[in-house]
């Protein structure tokens, strides 16, 4: 999968992308052929037509905070969705957007490629919005300084659902919200030391019956959706 990444702070993502399983993904060394992933980084500025590489102004109506002018967005859209003849659905990381949640991103991860619009500021001029119409995913309630942390949250979440990424194909299957959890929240886990300040693993997880594992695991999950999530049991 192809990720094209539109921001003003393109640096912010090199950290991110360049660690554990977001590097392993687009290593080609650790893949026989083709990566799962790539990056690509676009710094929105350079599509902007003044000397001083400006890219917001203030509002009409006045107010406080700047906006994104449309042109350099809309130009830097155009021109990176050339660089590869693959669709690219469009993305624009905003709170008022819908929530992302596992279902959207299975969904998304069976895309060839995805386009992400980090906004910043108050937000991007409302008509470019229109010109692009990209889906719009928030993070949750609450406002970011911009699009940056949840567009790499959006990849990190896509990446680890990609074929070959993981080390266990199955493991992102039974993680909370997934399918094979029911939707419901994961159990809770233990490994070494079977006794650690007096607390001792559950007996059964110590049983081997695998059976008797799964069943004691579904339950868990069940008790821990009603008392943490109770509104997934819907």
């Amino acid at each position: 999968m192809r990720f094209d990444i539109l921001s003003l702070f393109p640096d912010m993502f090199a950290s991110v992308l360049n660690t554990s399983i977001l590097k392993r993904a687009a290593d080609p060394q650790l893949h026989q052929g083709s990566p799962p992933a790539s990056y690509h980084l676009t710094d929105i500025r350079k599509f902007a037509t003044d000397k001083h590489r400006s890219v917001d102004k203030p509002p009409y109506g006045g107010g406080p905070g700047m906006v994104m002018q449309c042109q350099p967005i809309w130009d830097a859209v155009m021109a990176v969705e050339q660089e590869d003849i693959a669709p690219a659905r469009r993305i624009l990381m905003t709170p008022q957007g819908i929530p992302l949640t596992q279902p959207l991103v299975e969904e998304l991860a069976k895309e060839p490629r995805l386009l992400l619009i980090a906004g910043h500021y108050e937000g991007l001029d409302e008509r470019v919005i229109t010109q692009l119409d990209p889906l719009q995913i928030s993070m949750g309630d609450y406002v970011l300084s911009g699009g940056e942390l949840p567009a790499m949250t959006l990849v990190d979440a896509v990446v680890r659902l990609l074929p070959g990424v993981l080390g266990d194909e199955t493991s992102a299957d039974f993680e909370s919200f997934s399918p094979g959890a029911k939707r419901l929240l994961d159990c809770p886990h233990y490994t070494r030391p079977p006794v650690w300040m007096d607390m001792e693993v559950p007996p059964t997880l110590l049983s081997g019956h695998h059976a008797r594992i799964e069943a004691w695991r579904l339950e868990q999950s069940r008790l821990r959706t009603a008392e943490k999530r109770p509104d997934l049991l819907k």
